[in-house]
């Protein structure tokens, strides 16, 4: 099979592993991919939005099976497309993804079908808004409508943080059009987890837990990130709340998606809060997480482009009892630019990377990587995701990090705590 995979992050360059470890896989493109990827898949210089260039390319090069990495060409209709030429892809159509599109469209999926969730009010108007924020008791959440990389959602403390959120959002625009609207929610309370399921519009299977970082600094300090770093499993996700979140959000959602008249076929991502073993669901993602995927996939005990077919066939159901996961943790430490993510230089040389690529247990996935000449160079924010498989979380934590030590570049930043809050469970 020949494949194509959208995106140039380090949750493709994931994907492109996991893709390439498969018996059926004879050849992987990836548009534009990055650095890391091109070491195991052919880059095209075609951008993850640039969907006509995109299916064209599918068609000239006769690909068995597209599979798209991340959110805005999801939301823009990819798939809707790409079915529309018979062409096969693996992803929520323009429908499913304002599940992710639109916090809007979402919070008021939730109420409807009784997906325990945060209460919320939805704003078009900045006045408004403003005039709810003077009222309001504190902590709350404060959120843009549409796409902002992870990064449109902002917890406000107190009265001024909360007017400064409208203001960033709605006012200044610092997300774009994505803050034409708001939503503004009670805060929850508890700890996060990440929780992913593939779904073929009747059945799902669910991944194993796993526990993004999103605060840039130690302890959950400092601004929201795409993410930095993420473990699997979580144990926050104990048996007990793994049932509850299967009774009381997937199967819901499935059931509200079919009422709703869409057929989802594709990834769904919760990002959940998990208090008195109880989960509550902060937000819906229509593909797989970033860092989250890079622990799981290296957990994945099982063939991945299998798993792909059968969701776009519609045939979970004759697969889901067979796919495992390994009984090691795993640990994705994010290297990250220093100033992300707020504004961070680019062009710094990468070294150590060959003395990472011998050890055992350990997948160094790309994110922000460019080739220039021989060096491999720094082109982003999040740079690369050091994951490291061990017996245990302890284990894998000292793993990653053992290989985070032997990489550098001018300014580099990342977490020296991913993992930290499993180590309580133990």
């Amino acid at each position: 099979m020949k494949i194509l995979v959208v995106g140039g992050g380090g949750r493709e360059h994931a994907l492109c592993w996991a893709l390439n470890n498969s018996n059926k896989v004879t050849k992987i493109y990836c548009a534009p991919g990055n650095a890391g990827i091109s070491e195991i898949a052919e880059c095209v210089n075609i951008g993850a939005e640039d969907i006509e260039n995109l299916c064209k390319f599918a068609k000239e090069n006769s690909i068995d099976l597209t599979v798209v990495g991340p959110e805005a060409p999801l939301v823009k209709g990819i798939v809707d497309i790409f079915n529309e030429n018979g062409l096969k892809i693996f992803g929520a159509d323009k429908k499913g993804a304002q599940l992710e599109g639109s916090k809007v469209f979402a919070k008021e999926f939730f109420k409807k079908y009784n997906i325990p969730s945060a209460d919320f009010k939805i704003f078009d108007n900045a006045d408004e808004a403003l005039k709810y924020a003077e009222a309001i008791e504190y902590p709350k959440v404060f959120k843009a409508d549409g796409l902002a990389a992870g990064k449109g959602v902002i917890v406000a403390k107190t009265k001024d943080e909360g007017i400064e959120a409208i203001k960033k959002i709605m006012i200044d625009k610092k997300f774009g059009d994505a803050g034409n609207r708001m939503v503004i929610e009670d805060f929850l309370e508890g700890e996060e987890a990440s929780f992913i399921a593939v779904l073929d519009g009747k059945t799902f299977i669910p991944f194993d837990s796993s526990q993004d970082h999103k605060p840039v600094f130690d302890n959950d300090e400092g601004p929201n990130t795409g993410g930095m770093g993420a473990y699997s499993p979580a144990p926050v996700v104990n048996e007990t709340v793994f049932n509850k979140i299967i009774e009381k959000v997937l199967i819901p959602t499935i059931n509200g998606l079919k009422n709703e008249g869409i057929e989802y076929k594709g990834v769904l991502y919760a990002g959940l809060m998990i208090k008195d073993n109880e989960p509550y669901v902060l937000e819906y993602n229509c593909r797989f997480g970033d860092p989250e995927t890079q622990p799981l996939l290296v957990r994945l005990d099982y063939d991945f482009c299998e798993i792909i077919e059968n969701a776009i066939d519609g045939n979970l159901e004759e697969i889901k009892d067979n796919v495992k996961w390994k009984d090691e943790a795993a640990v994705c430490v994010v290297m990250a630019s220093g100033g992300y993510p707020e504004s961070y230089k680019k062009g710094y040389e990468i070294k150590g990377l060959d003395e990472v690529k011998n050890m055992e247990n350990v997948v160094v996935f790309h994110a922000g990587t460019k080739k220039e000449g021989n060096k491999i160079v720094t082109s982003g924010g999040r740079v690369l995701g050091v994951t490291a498989l061990g017996k245990t979380i302890p284990e894998a934590i000292e793993n990653a990090y053992k290989a985070v030590s032997k990489i550098s570049w001018t300014d580099v930043h990342y977490r020296k705590d991913i993992g930290k809050k499993a180590l309580k469970y133990l």
